[in-house]
């Protein structure tokens, strides 16, 4: 059993995201996502199913061209697509990553 306070898990900057890896398995990794007033995350296609928590403040989440404004307490989970996120006033973020399972 692991235990984690997301809240307090040190940040880093979009360029040291992977820094902000705090739990890994093969099945999934959890992250925090902290940006600052004005900031945003560039569009990317993701091939995993994400989850994204909000800890602190608001974000714009785009998923498949479709936004979503999110504020503390509220979750985002998506099948694979294409994301982007923003914020007006900054957010904290936890994002998890569930890798989906190959079809056969």
């Amino acid at each position: 059993m692991n235990v984690f306070d997301p809240a307090r898990v040190e940040a880093q900057p979009y360029e040291g995201r992977q820094m902000n890896v705090f739990y890994q398995v093969p099945e999934f990794k959890m992250r925090v996502i902290a940006l600052p007033p004005g900031g945003e995350l560039p569009e990317c296609q993701m091939r995993d199913h994400v989850v994204f928590y909000v800890l602190s403040g608001e974000a714009d989440i785009t998923v498949d061209g479709g936004v979503s404004t999110l504020t503390k307490g509220k979750c985002l989970v998506s099948p694979p697509a294409r994301f982007r996120m923003s914020t007006r006033d900054g957010v904290r973020v936890t994002g998890i990553q569930i890798t989906a399972a190959p079809r056969s």
